[in-house]
């Protein structure tokens, strides 16, 4: 899972981020102690599959892990709604939020480590399916991986928005010398609970899903 720099991966980070906020918004916690290179390799064993790009805003800084389409067919007569549904996307970012504007929803304390995972469009047919429906995939995870949550900072659920389940934590809670490893700590905790949840598993189908409806029958019975 070798990560990418590449201008459509940060345009994909702009659309959950909003615009950018001004240079000297966060230009006091930019530094070598944000290091992002170790995020892909942390994260491969968890998210085996998954494409990861760096992301780098004036906002977020770290890895988004998108979930990838299983190689199925398209029916004959579903091209129209094929390539509607190849502009959803669904899947996790990990790294630091530097500016609480990013994610203006979230009750934070800029800078913070976080981990959330993401759907877009917000409004679009996925988004709808998998976080705001009253049943959705998104609701039952939340439910489940807060029970699983011993302790905090616990799992918070936004249906409202494309970051729709979050676990974020300041990092003045930990010694600057020492945030890198606590954030691999946290990260490993973080994405371990994840896995349990079968949200990592199930992401890749329901992207699937989205495009094939013979996929979409077959994803819900598991």
């Amino acid at each position: 899972m070798k990560p990418q720099f590449a201008k459509s991966n940060v345009r994909r980070g702009q659309s959950l981020t909003g615009p950018k906020s001004p240079a000297d918004v966060n230009s006091g916690v930019r530094s070598p102690r944000w290091s992002c290179d170790w995020i892909p390799s942390l994260a491969e064993p968890y998210l085996r599959g998954y494409a990861s790009h760096f992301e780098s805003g004036n906002s977020l800084l770290g890895c988004r892990f998108l979930a990838q389409r299983s190689a199925v067919s398209p029916p004959s007569g579903k091209k129209v709604r094929s390539a509607a549904s190849e502009k959803a996307s669904a899947g996790f970012f990990i790294g630091y939020l530097l500016d609480h504007r990013g994610l203006p929803f979230l009750k934070s304390t800029p800078p913070e480590f976080l981990v959330f995972c993401f759907i877009e469009p917000l409004g679009g047919r996925l988004h709808r399916r998998l976080v705001s429906e009253p049943d959705s995939l998104m609701r039952g995870t939340a439910e489940y991986i807060r029970w699983l949550t011993h302790h905090p900072p616990r799992f918070e659920l936004f249906t409202e928005e494309k970051a729709a389940l979050v676990r974020h934590v300041p990092t003045q809670q930990w010694p600057a010398s020492r945030i890198e490893h606590y954030a691999r700590n946290f990260a490993i905790e973080t994405l371990a609970w994840l896995v349990r949840s079968a949200l990592v598993r199930r992401l890749p189908r329901e992207i699937t899903a989205s495009s094939h409806p013979a996929s979409k029958r077959r994803a819900a019975r598991k």
